[in-house]
């Protein structure tokens, strides 16, 4: 099939000519440049159109007689003449020039007087400006039929499309507007199904291909360590617990440093990364601003942590915010350590504070649990070697272990501008050897790491596993949580952060997906989930107790709810946040978000949920785990057919001559083969016809041609089945 628009422009024609052309042809529906013709018509065209439209011109030189010249000039002209007297002859295949095929048909319309207008000496100068470069000339081929399928990868706009299909963006924007009553841009993203809709109006199918995400540079990262390379690593630890119960302290007195008097107001700013050594062994710091900034980075796809130091003050014991980092922790699945800090005041009660991180399931190690509970103390020094010998143990169980003879690969902490360095950013090393030199590329930035300096600002050369860096050379800031790799070329860093930078941009024009209760389903499809992670907020600690207990209990084997976190009052930023970095659903019982957390749950695509009556709210939540059980396969047969006689084709097999007895078959089902009460094949149909014509359906009292797909071995006698499988939805009960 080609177009009349790709036809024309191959000719020289004007599309409306060309139409004019098909419909003295007797093609009735060729009205519109966008129609398509088939080879049959585009031949009977072409033969009417393009005959004598090429010829062979010939042109020989005629041999040149070396002319007569005084003696002075017999050596200039000796290589000329020599040159001139060869007999050359050039074939070329000239095509006629668009103006004067034009002319012909004018004159065929009795239009000649207009065509006259162009003055003799610019129709000679049009001819040779088209016939100048003869070879170059491309003879009149037959166009290249459209692909009848392509692929396109998601996310896509207009221009993405327009260049797929071979049609301008103005036309694919005008369809839109019209047929779709879309108003979009060249560089809009479509949804799939528009795209496919737009294929099918041009009579392409179109293919639909998820882009994985960085594919060119993954193929860097993923190499197979060997066994014999892997090497013990430093375990990396983040405080977390409430505000103002001393975890940036506690941190100070293990490193032996002053940093929480230069932070504003006692309150850590910003992130920062230590590595103290104890014992010949190394443990690395996180000192986080809070959960907060911690759940940020797990949003990033930055799960940076090995273990948590859960600091609670004696004093004061279980704070909201501890409970929500205890939540954060286990929603990031790492394991916990608990400091109980503050035991030198005289109002500590370290009973007080076990016993309610226990009824919060975490069982300290003298009650039969497994959390270690250290006791500490800034003040006296006490507990600190015991802090840092429990946070080996918990390593050495973790068997944490990294390669470091390969390129470096690791997680941006933080960045900043600095006046005189340029662009700093904090990296903590996680695989590899980072080294002075080394091109860097971080999310949508790359560079040549120019210095390092280590977490006490002393230059180095190279940076091993679970070694927290700063670095100059970026381009730009990096965000914090981007993953950083050393590759070798610098123009591929530049591409891919090139790259980077147009994939973001199109998810923000696109907008992120997260799980709600409306496509949970496509989610399961996909095998994405078997749980629902849910964030519960009510007005009352009995109805969290409650609503929590209930949805707990519609939980089976195969499918769960999960509660990430639960408490009293409104729904906040914090709960934003974590359940944009754990894909979870917020519902909340009679209270409703903050002005800020329902900007940021639209801006993230969190779903959340109101409800004031609590039924309402479990049956929403079993119907979408219900929709999450796999279905039951019941068989259900259709019809059956007796084969009476076989027909050997050559290059396709054996056809099967059929006389449905009974029910029907379909063209899309399911058969098998049956010999002797014996199952032989159980495959599908490749083709079904009534005589030479296809049919999807055949029944009872027909006769009709069956070719089993993948199988010739049938003989007269066989019975063939014809069955459907239903899918039949489960309920929890």
């Amino acid at each position: 099939m080609v177009r009349i628009n790709k036809l024309a422009k191959d000719l020289g024609f004007k599309n409306s000519f060309l139409i004019e052309k098909c419909q003295e042809c007797g093609f009735v529906n060729i009205k519109h440049h966008a129609n398509a013709l088939t080879d049959e018509q585009v031949d009977m065209l072409r033969s009417k159109l393009v005959k004598g439209a090429e010829q062979d011109v010939s042109v020989k030189e005629k041999p040149v007689t070396p002319k007569v010249v005084k003696a002075g000039a017999e050596k200039k002209s000796k290589a000329s003449v020599k040159a001139a007297s060869k007999e050359t002859e050039v074939t070329v295949r000239r095509r006629i020039p668009p103006w004067k095929q034009r002319a012909r048909e004018e004159l065929i319309k009795g239009r000649w007087k207009e065509v006259t207008k162009v003055s003799p000496q610019k129709r000679p100068k049009r001819f040779e400006k088209h016939t100048k470069v003869a070879p170059k000339v491309t003879s009149l081929v037959q166009p290249k039929e459209k692909e009848e399928k392509i692929i396109i990868e998601l996310p896509a706009s207009v221009k993405d499309v327009s260049a797929a299909l071979g049609v301008k963006s103005g036309e694919i924007i005008s369809k839109l507007l019209i047929g779709h009553n879309i108003f979009a841009t060249i560089n809009q993203s479509l949804d799939g199904e528009i795209i496919e809709m737009i294929g099918i109006e041009y009579g392409v199918e179109v293919e639909l291909k998820q882009a994985k995400e960085d594919e060119e540079e993954f193929s860097l990262e993923e190499t197979v360590d060997k066994a014999e390379d892997l090497k013990a690593r430093a375990p990396i630890v983040t405080f977390l617990g409430h505000v103002d119960h001393g975890k940036t302290s506690l941190l100070d007195s293990i490193r032996k440093t002053d940093t929480a008097s230069l932070e504003s107001g006692g309150i850590t700013q910003h992130i920062g990364a230590y590595r103290v050594d104890t014992n010949g062994k190394s443990v690395v710091f996180l000192d986080t601003p809070g959960h907060e900034a911690f759940t940020a980075m797990r949003a990033r796809g930055a799960n940076v942590t090995d273990l948590v130091v859960l600091v609670v003050a004696a004093d004061d014991g279980v704070m909201p915010q501890t409970e929500e980092a205890i939540n954060h922790a286990r929603a990031a699945n790492v394991p916990i350590v608990v400091a109980i800090n503050k035991v030198d005041k005289p109002e500590a009660n370290v009973l007080k504070v076990k016993q309610q991180l226990a009824s919060l399931d975490l069982n300290p190690e003298d009650w039969g649990g497994k959390v270690q509970m250290i006791e500490t103390s800034v003040v006296t020094k006490k507990g600190l070697d015991a802090l840092l010998d429990g946070l080996l143990l918990e390593a050495e169980i973790l068997e944490l272990k990294a390669v470091s003879k390969k390129p470096a690969r690791g997680i941006v902490l933080e960045a900043h501008v600095h006046e005189g360095r340029g662009v700093i950013a904090n990296l903590l090393v996680r695989e590899g050897t980072l080294r002075q030199g080394d091109i860097v590329l971080c999310g949508q930035t790359y560079g040549r790491a120019r210095a390092l300096y280590n977490d006490r600002g002393k230059v180095i050369k190279e940076a091993v596993p679970s070694t927290p860096v700063a670095i100059s050379g970026l381009s730009t800031c990096p965000e914090a949580g981007d993953k950083f790799y050393v590759i070798k070329d610098i123009q591929k860093a530049r591409e891919i952060a090139s790259k980077r930078e147009r994939k973001i941009r199109e998810v923000t024009l696109s907008g992120q997906q997260h799980i709600t209760l409306e496509n949970l389903y496509k989610k399961i499809e996909e095998g994405h989930i078997k749980e629902i992670k849910i964030i519960l907020k009510a007005d009352f600690k009995g109805s969290v107790e409650v609503l929590k207990k209930s949805l707990e209990k519609i939980s089976n084997k195969e499918v769960r709810t999960r509660i990430l976190h639960s408490g009293v009052g409104g729904i906040t930023e914090t709960d934003i946040l974590l359940a944009d970095a754990s894909d979870a659903v917020v519902i909340g019982f009679h209270v409703v978000p903050e002005d800020k957390a329902k900007t940021l749950a639209e801006a993230c695509g969190v779903d959340v949920r109101l409800y004031k009556v609590i039924y309402d709210a479990i049956n929403d939540i079993k119907a979408a785990l219900e929709g999450m059980l796999t279905p039951d396969k019941v068989e259900h047969t259709l019809g059956s057919v007796e084969v009476r006689k076989i027909f050997k084709v050559s290059k396709v097999g054996n056809i099967a001559g059929c006389y449905v007895k009974s029910g029907k078959i379909l063209r899309n089902s399911m058969v098998r083969l049956i010999r002797d009460s014996v199952v032989l094949y159980d495959g599908k149909i490749a083709t079904l016809r009534i005589v030479k014509e296809d049919s999807k359906e055949v029944r009872a009292g027909y006769e009709c041609g069956i070719k089993i797909a993948g199988f010739d071995d049938i003989k007269v006698g066989d019975v063939i089945e014809s069955y459907e499988i239903k899918h039949v939805a489960r309920t929890l009960n």
